[in-house]
Parts: structure tokens; sequence; C-alpha cells
């Protein structure tokens, strides 16, 4: 059974102005479909990693034979991660987020405001290709924090939860945005779909086992 490409929750011009809908054709039909069919073609001759999802492949390198390795973290990991991006964007977003997610920004970064702008900051800072996050911390009070990653890594492989995460390898914004990073960073807040970063925020008061056991249906299709 193989992993597969989930659908889009939206129509790919649902974005626009913010997301055009030729980036969001070539970024979810094109560029998550190669990660899918690559990760697929990793695992294809290793009959024991083929009943895993992708996630469990990216948590579990150590158990992956290491030629394949280097190929199931790469296209695992864009496939959770870019699964994870589609629902943290909606159209017609509320524009903030609310409740007890909302009061835990205001207590660990001081205000939406700032949070905002070390979101964009360490966004734009990332060398290369990667991802900027806010993660929750599984210790320390579970503590929000910004965090980025390079290539398709993930925060869980840091020990932290993400709650909501952007794309900052250039496939995402260069078809509109050109090299202005920055541009694409603060222009995406109009489509953060709010209710699916606290829904994420709520899970991980339970423990970090309880708050990934359903991961599977939801940040990465699972292989079957």
């Amino acid at each position: 059974m193989k992993h597969l490409l989930p659908p889009l929750p939206y129509y790919h011009a649902s974005l626009e102005p913010h997301i055009d809908a030729r980036t969001m054709t070539l970024h979810h039909d094109q560029h998550h479909a190669s990660y899918v069919a690559n990760l697929n073609s990793a695992v294809e001759k290793i009959p024991e990693l083929q009943e895993r999802t992708a996630l469990w492949l990216l948590l579990n390198l150590g158990k992956v034979p290491e030629k394949a390795r280097a190929a199931v973290r790469n296209n695992a990991g864009g496939h959770v991660n870019h699964s994870l991006f589609w629902r943290a964007m909606v159209p017609a977003a509320s524009g903030a987020p609310s409740g007890p997610l909302a009061d835990a920004i205001k207590r660990d970064f001081g205000s939406f405001e700032q949070f905002k702008a070390r979101f964009d900051d360490a966004g734009g800072k990332l060398f290369g290709s990667g991802w900027v996050w806010l993660a929750r911390a599984q210790r320390d009070g579970g503590t929000l924090q910004v965090c980025t990653t390079s290539g398709h890594d993930n925060p869980l492989m840091q020990g932290l939860f993400p709650i909501l995460v952007n794309d900052v390898w250039e496939h995402a914004y260069y078809l509109k945005h050109e090299n202005r990073r920055g541009d694409y960073l603060k222009g995406w807040w109009p489509v953060v779909n709010w209710e699916e970063a606290a829904r994420r925020f709520e899970r991980t008061d339970h423990s970090a086992g309880q708050a990934w056991r359903g991961e599977g249906g939801l940040a990465v299709a699972p292989a079957g």
C-alpha cells in the first residue's frame, strides 16, 4: 500500500491574492506529488517499511537502512511538512487567534504583533530552503517558541510539537515575489488558519504520544 498525495482542502485559487493559483498548482500538484512518489520509490524494496506512515519514518530514521535513509528523510519530511502546510491556510481566515492559543502567544511573546514580527524575522533569516514554525515545547511548561528547520526536517525531531508552519522554500513564493521572501512572509498572515492552529495547540494539553497518535490521517497520508 502506498503513500498518497492528500487533496488540497480548498481550490488552487482560493488563497488569491496572497498566494497565486499558479504557485499553488505547481507547489501541490508537482512539488508535493514528487515527494510522495519518491518516498514510495525509496521504500519499495524494503518490505518492513512499506506499512509505516511518513511521520513514523521521519521519526525513526535509525530503523531505516542506511542506503535509503537520506531519501526517506528528505521525502517523508517533505510529505509530512507540506501536508501540515496546506491545512495551516484557509480562505477567508479570521485574521488572529483567539482563546487559549491567543493567551499563550501573549504570555510567551508579549503580544500577537511581537509574535508575528519574530516569526517573519526567523523565516527571513533562514539560510537556504526550509520552514518556519510556531511550536510548543513538550517540556518546560509547554511554552511556545518560533523555530526554523532546514530542508524538510520537522520540529518534533527536536522535541517540539508544531502548531503553525510556513514554507520558505523558494518554490512557495518565487513566481509571485521573486527573491523577496520578506514580502511573502508579511503577506501570508491573511490566510493563516487560526482554527487549525488552535486545535493543534489544544491537542498538546495531552501527552506527546496522545497528541501525535492522530497525525497519520492529518499530517501524513499513511501507507494505505
